[in-house]
Formats: C-alpha cells, structure tokens, sequence
C-alpha cells in the first residue's frame, strides 16, 4: 500500500497534503470492503433472529457429519487459515454458512457478497462479516488492487475463515468474475509469504426446494 501511495497525488500540495490525501482515499476504500462487527447485532442475529427464520424455512438442515470433523480438526492446525470455497444457489446461502461455522465452533467467517445491494443491506451485511469488493474500475492496478490485497492478507494472517462463493446464484456453472478476484488475492498472500499455507474447504450447498 505504501509503494501504491507513494506517487504524487495532483489533488493535494505539499508532502503533509499529499500524504493525508493518500490516507483518506486508503480508508474510503478499506470502508467500501469492510466495516467493524457488531457484537450486539451477531448476538441478536445468531441467537434469535436466524434460528427463527431458518426454522420458518427449512424442515431441516442437514449435515455430513463425518466431514465436519474433519474441518474441525483442520480449523485447529495452527498458522493455517481456512478458505472456504462454496457453490452458490441461494442468497441464503451465506447466513446459513455462517450461522453452521459460529455454531460449531470454527469462528465468525468473513463471506465475499456480491455487489448487487442496496447501500443499506450492504452496511448491514459488512457489520454482519460480510465483505464486498470496492467499486474502482481497475482492481489490478494502483491504489485499491494493493489496498484489498493487503486486506485479504490480513484476514487470512488472523486466521478469519474466508468464504468465497465461486459463481453467482443464476448464473451456468463457471466462476464468476467477483470470485476471481478474491482468489487472485488468496494465491498473491500465499506467493508474497503471508501465510504458510491455506487449508481450501470444498462446500457443497443443495436444496430440496432453493428458497
């Protein structure tokens, strides 16, 4: 980010100028991909409002079992982050993800969400975990491709479970452009060595009915 930053910016004058323009533009797009939790609004989401609403929906979720063993025993290899990369058929699918990982254990995921939400629904989302791309023109290059880079990469040195949605809930069976990208930024913190390794989790999503 500060290679990225390092250039002069025509907007401002002076090195104190420059420098605090630089900044304001870093957290214009950090917002635009992120927000702080609210622990009060997870509380209320997890406890109450989501069972509820899961139970309205669903006759039952089920679970294989054997397989979540074998992500609880890989959620505590130290050092390694988990990347979840699921299919997408519902825009249920990520509060229901999220609502199965919490509840057993593996921590509060950050889910990438696509960028058709209204502003208000987007803010909630991101306080939910949510994380979205930000909306610049050119996300390899300059300023905001080097400011969600160094994003991804400290969520996967937190060790935050990732999950990637890899194609859109309408969409044939190829990977989206949305899940592109985010994977090009897991690949680039694995190449640059913020990280030693990434745990890749395969998530398969079915609905006897999509909701």
């Amino acid at each position: 980010v500060q290679g990225a930053a390092s250039g002069p910016d025509p907007g401002s004058e002076g090195d104190e100028g420059s420098r605090q323009c630089w900044k304001e533009k870093i957290c214009q797009i950090l917002g635009e991909i992120q927000a702080p939790l609210s622990p009060l609004l997870l509380r209320s989401l997890c406890h109450w409002l989501l069972p509820k609403f899961l139970t309205r929906l669903f006759l039952s979720v089920q679970l294989h079992r054997g397989q979540l063993e074998m992500v609880l025993r890989a959620a505590r290899t130290p050092e390694v982050p988990l990347v979840f990369l699921c299919s997408h058929q519902s825009q249920v699918d990520g509060p229901l993800l999220s609502f199965i990982l919490l509840s057993q254990g593996i921590g509060l995921p950050r889910v990438a969400v696509g960028a058709c939400t209204s502003p208000r629904l987007r803010s909630l989302l991101q306080r939910l975990g949510g994380i979205f791309l930000p909306s610049w023109s050119e996300l390899d290059e300059g300023l905001p491709g080097a400011v969600l880079d160094a994003y991804v990469q400290e969520v996967l040195r937190s060790r935050q479970p990732l999950v990637l949605f890899l194609e859109e809930p309408s969409a044939s069976l190829r990977l989206a452009d949305p899940a592109r990208c985010w994977l090009l930024r897991v690949l680039r913190a694995l190449q640059d060595g913020a990280v030693p390794d990434v745990l890749i989790v395969p998530v398969g999503i079915a609905y006897d009915v999509a909701p």
